[in-house]
């Protein structure tokens, strides 16, 4: 099994909404891939807290899958790419990893 983890940190505004609202449609769209993609064997995303410090990272994807061609597989997916390219749009950094375990 490889996980896939991956940080962003979004915008305080973008595409006209606030960081919060940008963070919860990531969140929604992504957990939503589970049902599209069917490489993905299990994906949740989770927000930091609006009380934590301001210097973390905003969303973690937290993901798994049989190897790491299928992480491939979803990164080039067509529903990713629009996430991914929203995602783009809206982050103001992003850090990722994957690991076999």
């Amino acid at each position: 099994m490889v996980k896939h983890l991956v940080l962003f940190k979004l915008a305080d505004q973008a595409e006209g909404k606030s960081k919060r609202e940008i963070a919860l449609n990531i969140k929604n769209d992504l957990e939503a891939l589970k049902d599209k993609i069917d490489v993905v064997r299990n994906i949740k995303v989770y927000l930091n807290d609006t009380k934590s410090a301001s210097g973390n990272y905003d969303i973690i994807l937290d993901s798994e899958f049989e190897s790491i061609e299928d992480v491939k597989i979803y990164a080039n997916h067509p529903d990713h790419l629009v996430i991914a390219a929203y995602i783009a749009k809206v982050r103001t950094e992003r850090a990722a990893i994957d690991y076999e375990y």
